[in-house]
């Protein structure tokens, strides 16, 4: 049976975007290695899925067709963790297919990689 152990992304900046990353989840470099065109990162306690970030010159796709989702418990939590990612420098995204009563912010990373902050709470 296979798992999913690497989501990788592409970066403009890999640096950039592994500080964003870093500080966005609490992940740390694999083996401490930052470099310029490719970075794994892991999570600092326990175990899950590395994100690798790779040098690209490919554009971002406006309506990706793979993305992250980023759980949070309720809405407070959600609303608290978009205030605190814009703060590290990720930014709003004028998503235009969002249903009536989303229970997800989509955001874009520092690179422009878009990703959801999802209330959990909401079912």
């Amino acid at each position: 049976m296979l798992t999913i152990g690497t989501v990788v992304m592409g970066a403009d900046d890999v640096s950039r975007a592994v500080s964003f990353w870093t500080q966005a989840l609490g992940y740390v470099p694999r083996d401490g290695e930052i470099k310029d065109d490719w970075t794994v990162l892991v999570p600092a306690e326990g175990t899950g899925s590395h994100l690798a970030l790779d040098l690209s010159e490919t554009p971002v796709q406006e309506h990706p067709r793979v993305h992250l989702d980023l759980y949070a418990g309720d809405a407070a939590a959600q609303a608290a963790e978009v205030e605190r990612l814009v703060a590290l420098g990720a930014e709003t995204v004028d998503w235009d297919l969002y249903p009536d009563d989303p229970d997800f912010i989509v955001l874009a990373d520092t690179e422009g990689n878009r990703f959801c902050v999802i209330d959990t709470s909401a079912g």
